[in-house]
């Protein structure tokens, strides 16, 4: 992933959570993903696919049962 798709994918996320938090960081010795973070909290990652010739991005996000507790 290149620095133009990071910020592609930066942008994507703040326009469909809302959040200008939202930031889209590369992965150390990885190319085929990179890490997302509120602020300085990680929060998930993003996965490229690139099988039948189509690239696609998917994002896997974590829910503890503790960031349950106070809703």
């Amino acid at each position: 992933m290149d620095k133009a798709e990071l910020n592609k994918l930066k942008l994507f996320l703040q326009k469909t959570f809302g959040s200008a938090e939202l930031t889209v960081k590369a992965r150390p010795q990885k190319t085929d993903s990179c890490e997302v973070y509120k602020g300085d909290e990680f929060i998930g990652v993003i996965y490229v696919d690139d099988e039948d010739e189509d690239r696609s991005f998917m994002f896997q996000m974590a829910i503890l049962d503790i960031d349950l507790e106070d809703l």
